[in-house]
């Protein structure tokens, strides 16, 4: 079950917003359904996706990701798939705030379908 349901209107091609928090040291995980502006579910079959997080996107930002997220499509027939990192990459992350968006596409059709904000928390107490 997806705990990010979206709406995603492909004539308008706009992202959908969803902010998310990535504890470091932790396996890190999202699950997201995507549904067309009727309600049906956005069929994924023959797409593949791709994600990253930046520190920022603004104009003369560095264009080094500060992590690549493996997607992964769970239903592509009920417009469903997850985006990961486990806790060895999360690990790797500093406190702050991040960018970050999820495209995904097939033959000449690309979309950015979500985009937002990502939190990185480092935790206070050490691993027993």
């Amino acid at each position: 079950m997806a705990n990010n349901t979206i709406t995603f209107d492909p004539n308008a091609g706009v992202a959908y917003g969803v902010n998310l928090t990535i504890n470091t040291g932790a396996d890190f995980n999202s699950t997201f359904k995507i549904i067309e502006v009727d309600r049906s579910d956005f069929d994924l079959t023959g797409y593949s996706g791709s994600s990253q997080m930046r520190k920022s996107a603004a104009v003369g930002s560095t264009t080094i990701a500060a992590a690549t997220f493996t997607v992964g499509f769970t239903s592509t027939t009920e417009g469903e798939f997850k985006i990961s990192l486990g806790s060895t990459e999360t690990r790797l992350l500093k406190n702050g705030r991040y960018v970050y968006d999820i495209l995904v596409g097939s033959a000449s059709t690309v979309y950015r379908i979500v985009e937002g904000n990502i939190l990185v928390q480092t935790g206070v107490s050490s691993a027993p």
